[in-house]
C-alpha cells in the first residue's frame, strides 16, 4: 500500500512528482484517461497519484515521461521518491544519536532499536499500520540494521534499561525469540554497552513511555521521547534533568548487568 493516511500528511516528494507528471501532461494536451489507460491504472488511481495522496510509481513516470516526450525530467524524478529510511519525526535524532558519545536509553514497550534481530525488526515492520509496501519496508530494514553499526564504536558508551515483560514478550516465534534474547547476551559483552532489566516490581517514573538520552561530543545532553505517531528531541535543560532524574531513579531499580545477562539467559533457556 501506498497511500499516505489522513493523520500523516503525504511526503513534499509524492506531492512534487505527481504535480509534474499532471503539469506535463495537461501541456502536452494528454487527458487523464489516456495516461491512465496506457500505464494500465485507473482513473482514481491516477487521479491520487497526480494529487500526491499516492506514491507515483515509477512506471508511470516512465509511461508519462515517454507520452509528453518530457526526454527524461519526469523519469528522473523516480530517484526522489525512494522511502525514507526512518519516520520523518525521527530524523533528527538519528543525526545526533550517530555523533554521541553517550547512549542511555529506557524501553517499557519494546526491544531497543539498537539491538533488535532481523526477525523482530520484520515483525514490528509487517505489524505497522497503515501498512508499508515491501520497497518501505526493506529501506526500513536495511537502515536499522545499518544503525546497529555504531554499537561497534568502542569509545561511545550504551546503556540500555529495559523492563522483564519486554523480554518476555514473543513477537514472532519461540525459536525467533530465543535468538533475540541469545542477541542481547551477546551485544552487551563488550566493555562499553550495559544491558539491565528492570524487574516488573512496582511502580516507578519510568512507567510512563520510553525515552533516550544523549551526550554529544561538546557534552551538550538531549532528550528524545517517542510516541505513535511523532517523536520530540528537546535541548532544553529543565526537561532534560527532568528524564536525567527518572533515568537515575529506574536505574536503581535495575538489576547488575552480570545479574541481568544471568536473566536473560534463563529466559531463553526456557524457550
Amino acid at each position: 500500500m501506498n497511500a499516505s493516511s489522513p493523520a500523516t500528511p503525504p511526503p513534499m516528494s509524492w506531492r512534487y512528482c505527481g504535480n509534474q507528471i499532471k503539469l506535463w501532461r495537461t501541456r502536452a494536451g494528454i487527458s487523464r484517461e489516456d495516461l491512465a489507460t496506457e500505464a494500465g491504472y485507473g482513473i482514481e488511481s491516477l487521479r491520487s497519484m497526480e494529487a500526491g495522496r499516492r506514491k507515483p510509481s515509477m512506471h508511470l513516470l516512465q509511461v508519462a515521461d515517454d507520452m509528453c516526450d518530457a526526454k527524461g525530467i519526469l523519469a528522473a524524478g523516480a530517484q526522489f521518491l525512494q522511502p525514507e529510511k526512518y519516520p520523518h519525526f525521527a530524523e533528527d535524532f538519528m543525526r545526533y544519536e550517530a555523533v554521541a558519545i553517550v547512549h542511555s536509553s529506557y524501553e517499557n514497550q519494546l526491544i531497543p532499536g539498537l539491538l533488535q534481530t532481523e526477525e523482530t525488526v520484520r515483525s514490528l515492520l509487517h505489524a505497522h499500520w497503515p501498512p508499508m509496501d515491501d520497497e518501505t519496508v526493506e529501506e526500513r530494514v536495511a537502515a536499522r540494521l545499518q544503525r546497529q553499526e555504531l554499537l561497534k564504536t568502542q569509545t561511545k558508551s550504551f546503556n540500555f534499561l529495559i523492563e522483564e515483560h519486554v523480554l518476555r514478550h514473543r513477537l514472532g516465534s519461540a525459536e525467533g525469540q530465543r535468538h533475540q534474547l541469545l542477541h542481547l547476551l551477546a551485544s552487551g559483552e563488550p566493555r562499553h554497552i550495559s544491558i539491565q532489566v528492570v524487574p516488573d516490581t512496582g511502580a516507578h517514573p519510568g512507567l510512563n513511555g520510553p525515552f533516550v538520552l544523549l551526550e554529544t561530543p561538546e557534552h551538550d545532553r538531549l532528550a528524545y521521547e517517542e510516541g505513535q505517531t511523532l517523536g520530540r528531541l528537546s535541548s532544553e535543560p529543565d526537561k532534560v534533568n527532568q528524564l536525567c532524574q527518572r533515568h537515575e531513579m529506574i536505574l536503581r531499580k535495575a538489576l547488575s548487568p552480570e545479574a541481568s545477562a544471568e536473566f536473560i539467559g534463563k529466559l531463553a533457556e526456557e524457550l
